[in-house]
């Protein structure tokens, strides 16, 4: 997370602003809203949805203002995925001297740590070297320790010893460098050279289980050393600082056995050995321990006793193989990976998963070492991968079968609407709305030129003035006579009533009619926009479906494609981590025959040595002593098997831990 918290600030940053402080980079503003959209998913922590949003993004040419941004915000995502090879091919491209140099740096550190997890030992030897100057001290005393783990891996161990002898860092890292130099040493056979570190490790004060651990495995690589160096009276100290209960207690006893057995205290071997020898038979020490207790009651000439332990071993790894077999025909069946991924269905996916529940079934009990393996874990993580992989493309063909359907809907539609847009195409009604509209406007027109009160009158009002110009009329012709001069007077009152109430009115009615006009002149033009685009929609949505219909058949096309590809690659990484699996547990029936064909043939000789005494001619019976009751008898001869449990490989030459 901290790798994509740098690719998130380094994303958020334009090239101009970048160059303003050499180690930091500014706020700056989103400028387009699909970069926008693709960090709303980065922020919640959906890489995989984010990566692909701007992928297509870039493809569509939508965030044409932070292409540069766009392109490391990709790396970064490609490197939470694991997928860095891809992230390693856009920081070789974006990665340049506008990038500030902290920002540069954390890129290639991180881009080193996963090369280094995936086993790609010189890619991330490259990357460490691209580094240029000194980070903060944290950064830079992880990034001198990886640069000695993976000098280790490649055989380097002088440059690896150089490295780290110099070393300065934290209490917890310096603690892991510490070790990392004792191991070098013990590889580069300066056993002497080494002790200081190791020691100094073992004999730690550790505040967390992690250091605790670490303080065990150093202890135990020390005392490994010394036993393979023959060297036993100097092994016993650091193997007895060992937590009898921890990770490594098993290798301990058997270690400290085996050191107080090389010193010819048999009796003092049997201690730890027996107490090993109660616990769980899958682990590879308390194997040998059934070994090794029979054969140290044969040098301290306890025969009975030894053939006793020795016939219960071979009956302890008989059924022990056979609990083997099963777990082998388990795995065979292909179902060990589903359980093992039903435990962590919430978990997130990508580089930082790592496998937390081991599932409730027989095969689990064997493979712990191999599943805590990092092997193992990264294959697994690969597998689990694949897996997202495949619902996501099962959830995007669904997605396709839904595009589909929207796009035989709306070719229905169209059938359906089609016959009525014609219709009202060849209805040409714009036209004629906007023919009316120019009368309309001419007319008001020439009302308010002749201050034509009364045409913009209610339909009462203009059917009273009506009658008074008839009247009027009618009078005009009429003799002049005292009757018709007074309706004459009468008319010309009512006349000036009805004109000043209809002038009164007339301004506000003449905006009331022009803003009526202005409405409907914006109403004919959107008509007229609409009628336009149900013109080019006319032509244009058969292509526009048919273009639609054609992206949708490809994508599926490319869809089954990939899912074909992707059940077969994920079927062969499933059968591969079933091998290693299997591989392991064939490891341990191996081991098991080894150890019972030691352990019959070491029975046999002692019944062979049996049978040859018991048919030898018996010695003169010894005189009795004075006052004695019971016989003297010659002392037993010593026996022990033929063939001993070897001493195990010391673990200085495992992997170095990483926090």
């Amino acid at each position: 997370m901290l790798a994509l918290g740098a690719m998130a600030l380094l994303a958020a940053a334009p090239a101009s602003a970048r160059r303003h402080d050499p180690e930091k980079l500014p706020i700056t503003h989103i400028r387009d809203l699909h970069y926008g959209d693709a960090l709303f998913y980065f922020y919640q922590q959906e890489d995989f949805e984010a990566l692909t949003r701007l992928l297509a993004y870039e493809h569509w040419q939508r965030v044409p203002h932070h292409e540069e941004e766009a392109r490391l915000l990709e790396g970064g995502l490609f490197l939470a995925l694991g997928l860095h090879n891809e992230a390693g091919e856009r920081f070789q491209t974006l990665l340049t001297n506008d990038v500030p140099t902290g920002v540069r740096n954390r890129a290639w550190f991180y881009l080193a740590q996963v090369w280094y997890a995936r086993g790609y030992l010189d890619q991330a030897d490259a990357a460490l070297r691209r580094i240029n100057g000194r980070m903060s001290p944290e950064l830079e005393a992880q990034k001198e320790l990886l640069f000695g783990n993976v000098l280790m891996h490649e055989g380097r161990f002088d440059e690896a010893i150089k490295l780290l002898t110099n070393w300065r860092g934290t209490e917890v890292w310096s603690a892991y460098a510490r070790f990392n130099l004792g191991v070098a040493l013990v590889r580069a056979q300066r056993l002497n050279d080494a002790d200081p570190f190791l020691s100094a490790v073992g004999t730690m004060l550790t505040p967390t289980s992690e250091l605790a651990a670490l303080r065990d495995r150093a202890n135990l690589a020390l005392g490994f050393a010394y036993l393979q160096a023959n060297q036993p009276e100097r092994a016993r100290a650091p193997l007895a600082r060992v937590r009898l209960n921890g990770p490594y207690s098993d290798k301990a006893l058997l270690g400290i056995g085996w050191a107080d057995a090389s010193l010819g205290d048999y009796q003092a071997a049997l201690t730890p050995w027996m107490e090993l020898r109660s616990r769980n038979l899958l682990d590879a020490a308390v194997q040998e321990s059934y070994l090794a207790v029979p054969y140290a009651f044969s040098k301290l000439n306890a025969n009975a006793q030894s053939a006793e332990y020795y016939e219960t071993a071979v009956t302890s790894f008989d059924a022990e193989n056979s609990r083997l077999d099963a777990a082998i025909a388990g795995i065979r069946r292909g179902d060990m990976l589903q359980r093992v991924l039903n435990k962590d269905q919430q978990a997130r996916h990508g580089w930082f998963w790592q496998l937390q529940n081991l599932p409730d079934a027989p095969e689990s009990r064997y493979l712990y070492a191999v599943l805590a393996g990092h092997d193992f874990q990264e294959g697994l993580k690969n597998y689990r991968d694949m897996v997202y992989l495949s619902s996501t493309l099962e959830r995007w063909d669904d997605s396709m079968g839904a595009f589909e359907d929207m796009i035989a809907t709306r070719e229905r539609a169209y059938a359906e609407r089609l016959p009525r847009a014609d219709a009202l195409l060849a209805s040409d009604a714009v036209t004629t709305l906007q023919q009316r509209h120019v009368a309309l406007e001419n007319q008001l027109r020439i009302i308010e030129s002749q201050h034509d009160v009364a045409a913009l009158g209610t339909a009462a009002e203009r059917e009273q003035w009506g009658r008074i110009q008839r009247l009027e009329a009618a009078l005009a012709g009429a003799p002049d006579t005292p009757e018709n001069a007074d309706l004459r007077t009468r008319l010309a009152l009512v006349r000036g009533v009805l004109f000043f109430r209809l002038n009164e009115a007339y301004g506000a009615r003449l905006w009331q009619e022009q803003r009526g006009l202005k409405d409907l002149n914006l109403a004919l033009h959107e008509a007229q926009s609409r009628w336009i685009r149900v013109e080019r929609a006319r032509k244009n949505v058969p292509l526009n479906t048919g273009e639609f219909a054609t992206r949708v058949a490809t994508l599926k096309q490319r869809i089954d494609a990939l899912q074909t590809r992707l059940a077969a690659t994920e079927q062969r990484q499933s059968d591969y981590l079933a091998q290693v699996a299997v591989r392991e547990l064939e490891q341990q029936k191996d081991r098991l025959a080894a150890y019972q064909i030691q352990a019959r043939f070491a029975l046999g000789s002692m019944y062979d040595r049996a049978a040859a005494e018991a048919s030898a001619p018996k010695p003169a019976p010894a005189p009795r002593q004075q006052g004695g009751e019971g016989e003297a008898s010659s002392p037993v001869p010593e026996s022990a098997p033929d063939t001993e449990p070897e001493l195990p490989s010391p673990p200085a030459a495992a992997p170095e831990p990483q926090p």
